[in-house]
């Protein structure tokens, strides 16, 4: 999924849920903020202070990519989740490890993640680990399929045999391949690194996309993105009034018949090929007031002038260096980023080392 769903979507459906504006907006910064932190390391401080911070994300291309270490320290807890082969603790899928390391829609793995994140909402940076925890809840439909490792299990065939041409674009990388991609272009990316979606390029992502690929074992997967997607949104929202309700097992309605309609219609007939076109037209869509809650201004600005990071920090770059030394301020401790970064750690710990072992899964 790209910005338009895990922000601004993420600010509708928390709004249905029955956050205010304020607590909605850090659970959709947070969604989002997941894509863009990709720094990691120590922040030093004037004063002599030190903080530690680690990244959710890798820029495309990044040579980080290839190496596997990496790979399962990012593309695992944040955004490929394992899925187990859909089974519940204690069951495995048939076939070989890789098996239970493919994400699937809101499996048992994911239930787990998203209880946990409710009982231990109380800790103060709550607020920003439930954002996380939505982002990667959400991507367990979008890249349900493929595995957040360097592995053939990646590696597709006949990308979008019968479907939408869209999909045959991917922005960043164009000029890599003198500009346009093409059933070749996916061949080579998975043969080259099959990582993630990566052969099946920016197609998962795109809420508009209809598609269809041979997967790993040759059997045609047909996708519907729109309806993918909104039901994300209703099990997301389901979770996020289980949270407001402080229960994980609460009897809660989800989506009203209304908001999920407004949800679909513009998932659907928004079908600007660049994510942050699509997330212009949802913002604009809350600031008139489209949806069933009073209008709102909101924002999003991962990395300088006006962002958390900014505010937290002072700096105006986009990536740090080892040499640079910020100033300290008493209010850095209980800042967004910082609380970010807090429940980053905490996520990551809790997923890589209590949640996944409880699934029989060793990753990283």
């Amino acid at each position: 999924m790209q910005i338009d769903f895990h922000h601004a979507v993420t600010y509708v459906i928390a709004r249905y849920a029955g956050f205010g504006h304020h607590e909605a907006g850090i659970v959709a910064y947070c969604a989002q903020y997941v894509d863009d932190a990709t720094n990691s390391g120590a922040i030093k401080f004037k004063n002599g202070a030190m903080y530690s911070r680690i990244s959710s994300a890798h820029k495309a291309l990044d040579y980080r990519h290839f190496n596997q270490l990496a790979s399962h320290y990012v593309w695992i807890p944040f955004h490929f989740l394992p899925g187990n082969g859909g089974k519940p603790a204690g069951e495995n899928p048939s076939g070989s490890f890789i098996e239970k390391l493919i994400c699937r829609p809101n499996s048992y793995v994911a239930r787990d993640m998203v209880r946990t994140c409710i009982l231990e909402r109380d800790k103060l940076y709550g607020l920003h680990r439930l954002g996380i925890t939505m982002h990667v809840y959400a991507d367990t439909w979008a890249h349900q399929g493929f595995a957040g490792v360097i592995h053939k299990v990646n590696d597709i065939r006949a990308l979008n045999e019968r479907g939408e041409e869209d999909c045959l674009f991917l922005e960043k990388m164009k000029d890599f391949f003198g500009g346009v991609f093409d059933r070749g272009a996916s061949k080579f990316v998975g043969d080259t690194l099959p990582l993630g979606h990566g052969a099946a390029l920016s197609c998962p992502d795109k809420p508009f996309l209809t598609w269809m690929y041979k997967d790993h074992k040759g059997q045609l997967v047909e996708r519907n993105n729109t309806s993918t997607f909104v039901e994300a949104a209703e099990q997301m929202c389901r979770a996020m009034q289980c949270y407001r309700a402080a229960d994980p097992d609460a009897d809660v309605s989800g989506l009203s018949p209304q908001g999920r309609e407004k949800i679909e219609e513009l998932l659907s007939s928004i079908t600007d090929e660049s994510g942050d076109d699509r997330h212009e037209k949802w913002i604009e869509k809350i600031a008139e007031g489209y949806f069933d809650f009073p209008a709102a201004e909101i924002n999003y600005c991962a990395k300088g002038v006006g962002s958390w990071k900014y505010l937290a920090l002072s700096t105006r770059r986009f990536k740090d260096r080892a040499s640079d030394v910020y100033p300290y301020t008493p209010l850095f401790l209980n800042c967004n980023w910082k609380l970010f970064h807090d429940a980053l750690q905490d996520h990551r710990f809790y997923v890589v080392h209590n949640l996944l072992p409880r699934y029989g899964i060793c990753a990283a």
